[in-house]
């Protein structure tokens, strides 16, 4: 309940500033891709600002997570040998058991401590 409040209080402004600046930014401009024709470039597109702004921004958090994601590689690789190590050592120990528990005989009465002798309630 907490966490669906706290988002709530962070997810309305920032929608709200998002809206606002796309309403602000409604102007259309001309992103070129060829470097060398300025004035008649091969490829050219026409688009509002707010659209260029909010594409470059999702570009960048697409390369910076695929970034991390390959950075962290060497930690996922390791996670998956422990993550195996200790399965088959989980598998030995259930083994072990299932041996100890054949191989062992039901303990006797004899063996077992016993038991305290409480005095009826008396007068």
């Amino acid at each position: 309940m907490f966490r669906k409040i706290v988002t709530t209080i962070i997810v309305v402004p920032l929608a709200v500033v998002i809206i606002a600046f796309a309403v602000a930014n409604r102007q259309a401009v001309t992103v070129s891709f060829d470097p060398f024709s300025a004035v008649s470039p091969a490829y050219a597109a026409t688009l509002p600002l707010f659209a260029v702004i909010f594409a470059v921004l999702i570009l960048g958090v697409l390369i910076g997570g695929i970034a991390a994601w390959l950075g962290q590689g060497k930690w996922r690789r390791a996670a998956r040998k422990l993550d195996a190590e200790l399965r088959a050592l989980r598998q030995e120990t259930d083994l072990r058991h299932a041996r100890e528990d054949y191989r062992s005989p039901p303990p006797s009465p004899a063996d077992q401590p016993p038991l305290p002798v409480i005095a009826p309630p008396g007068p």
